[in-house]
């Protein structure tokens, strides 16, 4: 327990301080982020998140350290398909890129809210009825099976989006420009700007999200703060991987299956312990990186695109 408590402390003060330099310091104005910027941060995120997996390894075993890079490579694999429905929002809304970072930093803080609030109720609920893991493990699969089919939309609708109509009832919304601010004042009272519409969309977006991402933990491992410190992690890095992605993603069409397969594995894993199998984490971690690699290998000898040309982007799907 006083290892947890130590690593859990390390993990705030990482996470805190980094919002603090990165809104407070690196990125006080608003500004492009360049490919190599988006690379460094990526870099340093994965190599933060190893890092604290050694540092588990050291304090609390070698299947805890498994448990934890197992679940943070899943759900980076499964925030890829975040970071496509995130960049046709800011193309369907016509966002200038030197908004994107400020959009993604506020986005990824509530993402931070709402991932505690799914995981401590997913953690309760599981405790209290372990056969709603059957559920979950049985969502994932179909899941994955709709995936691999193929079963994904191209086009999304924001402008007919339910909760953004039921925000602008809500909410009074001016039609000024926002100029990268969230409230403008108008006519002597305060109003909400277009950007903090696209706020709420990807809140939206990742609450949707993270009903497949945290069932998918779920499957890995039970510990509340594996689950917790592995999602953030892999949170925290979103960012950056959606520049990275915004980049390259037209050169990795395979990935999608990839994400597929990886859904269908870990629903069955849920699955097989209805008749008490169990696969340890150290085979869901080879397992889940054989398809990562074998998705980006198969995508880079084997490449093709396809344009969308409503939104004007070349995609993989």
């Amino acid at each position: 327990m006083d290892a947890q408590l130590t690593l859990f402390t390390l993990f705030a003060v990482i996470v805190v301080g980094f919002m603090i330099v990165d809104l407070g310091f690196l990125n006080r104005k608003s500004h492009r982020i360049e490919f190599k910027e988006a690379l460094n941060q990526s870099i340093f995120w994965i190599a933060i998140s190893v890092f604290f997996g050694l540092l588990i390894n050291q304090l609390m075993g070698a299947d805890k350290a498994a448990e934890f890079i197992t679940a943070y490579v899943t759900e980076k694999m499964l925030s890829v398909d975040n970071l496509f429905v995130i960049l046709l929002l800011f193309n369907f809304f016509k966002l200038e890129e030197k908004y994107h970072h400020r959009v993604l930093f506020w986005g990824i803080l509530g993402a931070v809210l709402f991932r505690a609030i799914f995981i401590l109720a997913g953690a309760f609920i599981v405790g209290q009825f372990h056969w709603v893991l059957y559920i979950f493990g049985a969502v994932l699969f179909y899941s994955g099976a709709m995936l691999l089919k193929g079963k994904k939309e191209e086009h999304v609708d924001f402008e007919d989006n339910k909760f953004i109509k039921i925000a602008k009832k809500i909410l009074p919304v001016t039609d000024k420009h926002h100029d990268g601010k969230f409230f403008l004042k108008e006519h002597g009272k305060w109003r909400v700007t277009s950007l903090f519409l696209i706020v709420l969309l990807v809140e939206e977006t990742d609450i949707v999200f993270a009903f497949d991402s945290i069932p998918a933990v779920f499957a890995i491992t039970q510990d509340p703060f594996i689950i917790f410190t592995s999602n953030i992690f892999a949170v925290m890095g979103m960012r950056s991987l959606f520049f990275l992605v915004e980049s390259i993603l037209s050169r990795f069409r395979h990935l999608q299956k990839g994400l597929a397969l990886v859904l269908l594995f870990i629903g069955g894993k849920m699955l097989v312990g209805i008749w008490d199998l169990e696969i340890s984490s150290v085979t869901s971690f080879a397992v889940i990186i054989l398809i990562l690699v074998g998705s980006v290998l198969a995508s880079v000898i084997k490449p093709r695109k396809r344009k969308i040309p409503i939104i004007g982007l070349e995609l993989p799907f």
